[in-house]
């Protein structure tokens, strides 16, 4: 069931803040914002209940834990409403760190990362081309990432979130 959250502009503030540094506390925010910490609080746990955040995480450099390998792979599929099940298998391949489905001449396009491309070939040959319903792959190995961010934030006056209700009551 879909729901709406209006995003004000303390909102948009709130969350172009969080962007840059998710470690920024709540008080220093709210002296940016000109309303109170706990407001800050309020605001921040409704943006979570309403599913416009939907978390905040550590990044590590995978290239400091020797997985000097980044490559996107994409997927055809053998019969397409197999999808979820293609899905379910790929999350279990810790290489594997984003997947999408995509429209064009694959189903799927999922990043991997490996240590070397002896690793690379392994988790291609031995695990992913195994999975029942992929009919083939497409490796390309990222030679840079000269761009690497975080969803931006546009001020503007006011939106309106509607996102997937997961079963969180309306605050």
């Amino acid at each position: 069931m879909a729901t709406s959250y209006h995003i004000d502009q303390i909102d948009q503030k709130i969350l172009s803040f969080l962007v840059k540094n998710a470690r920024m506390p709540f008080l220093e925010i709210a002296r940016e914002c000109g309303v109170s910490g706990a407001a800050i609080h309020q605001r921040v746990k409704r943006l979570e209940a309403n599913g416009v955040i939907t978390g905040s995480r550590l990044l590590v450099k995978p290239q400091a834990l020797g997985l000097n390998v980044c490559a996107y792979i994409s997927i055809s599929l053998s019969e397409s409403t197999r999808y979820p099940e293609v899905i379910a298998q790929l999350k279990k391949i810790p290489e594997i760190v984003e997947c999408h489905f995509v429209t064009g001449r694959y189903a799927i396009l999922a990043k991997a990362y490996c240590l070397d491309n002896d690793h690379l070939m392994e988790v291609l040959l031995n695990t992913i081309q195994k999975i029942p319903y992929i009919q083939s792959t497409d490796t390309m190995i990222s030679l840079d990432e000269p761009i690497e961010r975080q969803v931006w934030v546009k001020e503007f006056k006011s939106t309106t979130y509607t996102g997937l209700n997961r079963g969180k009551s309306e605050e």
